[in-house]
């Protein structure tokens, strides 16, 4: 293999890595977890770094963060072997080239991808590739098919829980917070309610149910199945 194609092969790898990253990030911020702790796990797991925090005891929490953490582990140690293996070749590819192309080999496909990834932060792309990989994740995590619930933490015997409603119950649809009357018949609180993309907000005793929504929810985990027909689910 020559230098030239040694050095795009490793940019290309590792092109590829940061896709994987976003992607298991989103996958993570799908089960509950926000953006800057799915990251930090997410690269703390392919990395095989090891760096473990009480942060950590969220993935072991949930059945489904525990599944993806293992699906993620063996992306990772694929990629840091095809990593590994790329530098070797572009090592080999070194002692048998001239000085005089050296430059040619490395740097420029090095510059190449440089420019695509000062591309791919801009804005504009930026946007498109995490719409994009947000629906992929969606599609993986099978959110756009049942109403998912997805444990968060434990608090003696309730739990906190996301719920992203793919539809909205029969015997939800139309009412409000109050007239659901979830806290005094199910013990269940709807604390933060977000919808179509925008930060969560506090419930309201005004608020109505819609098809999408997210809430964080406390109150016992099974009567949270069982109040929003959720299910925890994964692949």
């Amino acid at each position: 293999m020559t230098l030239f194609l040694a050095s795009l092969l490793f940019s290309v790898i590792v092109l590829i890595y940061w896709i994987i990253l976003e992607l298991f990030t989103m996958m993570f911020r799908i089960t509950g977890l926000p953006d800057d702790k799915a990251r930090f796990q997410v690269l703390s797991i392919l990395t095989g770094a090891g760096f473990t925090t009480r942060e950590s005891e969220s993935l072991i929490s949930s059945r489904m963060r525990r599944r993806l953490a293992q699906v993620t582990m063996l992306f990772g140690y694929v990629f840091n072997v095809t990593i590994v293996s790329a530098l070797v070749n572009i090592f080999f590819s070194i002692k048998s080239t001239q000085v005089d192309n050296i430059f040619v080999g490395i740097v420029i496909p090095l510059l190449i991808a440089a420019l695509v990834i000062m591309l791919i932060r801009t804005r504009f792309v930026r946007k498109r590739i995490d719409r994009s990989l947000s629906r992929i994740a969606g599609k993986i995590m099978k959110q756009d098919k049942v109403n998912t619930v997805l444990l968060m933490d434990y608090i003696g015997h309730d739990s906190i829980a996301n719920v992203i409603l793919k539809e909205v119950p029969e015997n939800l649809r139309g009412k409000t917070l109050a007239e659901a009357r979830l806290k005094q018949e199910h013990n269940i609180m709807i604390l933060l309610v977000e919808r179509g993309g925008i930060r969560q907000e506090a419930a309201k005793a005004d608020t109505v149910f819609m098809d999408g929504d997210r809430l964080t929810v406390f109150g016992r985990y099974s009567e949270i199945s069982h109040v929003f027909q959720a299910e925890e689910r994964f692949f």
